[in-house]
């Protein structure tokens, strides 16, 4: 597949990567030539320096056969026009663009994104799914990460492991002895920042960062599992008013009526927008790094506290003098990739990246064949993706003792109409089962073909 990326910042860089490791024929077009001189010595990928809307850029890029543009510059205006001229002047198929101004968005404008008007055949919005993986993580409390799949029946849960929780120093294999009705399945753990796909006899560990896939009816009942047994939230402290946190804001207004929500925005005059833009959250003027606002925001006896401010460092040291104020959880916004690793150990308990955020929401789009939802876990640990078993595909029609499921790939869950499974040796999987599964970085290729349609088929 040719695709061309235009952008070669954080998300572009990572989407760049992520094609080409896959042996994509991959173009990255940025008028930054120490971006562009970064990813060619970094990727296997052509460069192209110029503004990504100009139509020579994209000629010279290869737009007239590509596949695909994904437009993930820093400027909304420029994403929309390279969509537009790749449509018009060259006829790509899949234009993606990222837009962040929620002016754009709002839903009285919806026209504007058509065919006859601005071609972008997938839109994706860093601060909406930002806060929809905050307010994720808030509906489970205890959690690192929540993602949904197969329309909510199934999810994947991610937590990090105590000294206190009763699985630590079992071997997975013993998992279903102990909770014989219980659909779990353990498709990854995180040790020391490094990620490893579980065998049989591993065993978690104090300061393990686990995920696993669980029927969504059975969600509390793991997280007892595990010794995590939290309250959800409703004393809410949100630090900085900007896209992500006023759109937090309002999302936690509309689906917790009960909750009390106070956001904290240095910047006067955006403090007064944000005020008028929310109906019964509290907006206070002041740094969130001043003891005295924190405390005039009642941090202490705030269950959780979310900083989305656009510093990391910010973000960071605000969750951490909430820490010490009596905060009982906090989630914080990491941009910078290096950072991820270091704030857990601090106390920190929730890192959001929404570069990690961005990258599943457009690899979702990309993938071919029956998939039908894809998330990128841990830094190019590995994918988890949801895909449609056809009647061609190598899983279908005999036991998974007998599948040979390539290496690096974990079957989490089996989803037939409204029942999920959990997969064991006898399992059968038929012909349009939802199919959950865990595929390392190295094996997703394989997994896309054992969910591709063939030629015989029709």
């Amino acid at each position: 597949m040719k695709v061309i990326v235009c952008g070669a910042g954080q998300v572009g860089f990572h989407i760049a990567h992520y094609l080409a490791s896959e042996s994509n024929d991959v173009t990255v077009i940025d008028q930054r030539p120490e971006l562009l001189r970064k990813i060619g010595d970094t990727l296997d990928v052509q460069v192209v320096q110029g503004f990504a809307s100009h139509p020579g850029v994209l000629e010279q890029a290869g737009a007239g056969d590509a596949n695909m543009l994904i437009a993930v510059t820093a400027a909304d205006e420029v994403n929309m026009v390279a969509c537009q001229v790749a449509h018009s002047l060259f006829e790509v198929p899949t234009k993606i663009a990222r837009i962040r101004s929620q002016s754009y968005l709002d839903p009285i404008w919806a026209n504007l994104f058509t065919r006859d008007h601005l071609p972008i055949d997938v839109i994706i919005s860093p601060e909406i799914e930002v806060a929809r993986a905050i307010t994720r993580r808030l509906r489970v409390p205890g959690t690192i990460d929540v993602i949904p799949l197969a329309n909510d029946k199934v999810r994947l849960i991610g937590v990090r492991c105590t000294a206190q929780c009763p699985l630590i120093h079992t071997p997975l294999r013993q998992l279903t002895v102990l909770f014989p009705d219980l659909a779990i399945v353990i498709i990854g753990i995180v040790r020391d920042g490094k990620a490893i796909v579980p065998g049989p006899e591993d065993q978690m560990q104090p300061g393990d960062e686990v995920y696993f896939v669980v029927d969504t009816a059975h969600v509390e009942r793991a997280m007892a599992a595990f010794g995590r047994e939290d309250t959800e939230a409703r004393r809410i402290l949100v630090l900085g008013g900007g896209n992500i946190g006023l759109f937090l804001a309002q999302r936690l207004e509309a689906a917790h009526p009960n909750s009390t929500i106070k956001v904290i925005e240095q910047d006067r005059t955006r403090a007064e927008l944000v005020a008028r833009s929310l109906n019964r959250s509290v907006v206070i003027n002041g740094d969130v790094l001043d003891g005295d606002i924190l405390r005039e925001a009642s941090v202490a006896a705030a269950e959780a506290v979310i900083a989305v401010t656009n510093d990391d460092e910010t973000n960071i040291l605000a969750s951490l003098l909430a820490k010490r104020y009596g905060c009982r959880r906090t989630m914080t916004l990491v941009n910078k990739t290096a950072y991820g690793t270091l704030v857990a150990p601090l106390g920190i308990d929730v890192v959001i990246s929404p570069r990690a955020i961005t990258v599943s929401n457009i690899l979702q789009h990309v993938r071919r064949g029956r998939i039908r939802a894809v998330h990128s876990l841990h830094e190019g640990f590995g994918e988890l993706i949801e895909a449609e078993a056809l009647e061609t595909s190598t899983l279908v029609g005999k036991p998974l003792r007998d599948v040979r499921l390539p290496t690096g790939v974990l079957l989490g869950a089996i989803v037939r109409g409204a029942q999920v499974i959990s997969p064991r040796g006898a399992t059968v999987v038929q012909a349009g089962d939802r199919v959950i599964l865990f595929a390392a970085a190295d094996a997703v290729k394989k997994v896309e073909k054992m969910f591709a349609v063939r030629l015989e088929f029709f």
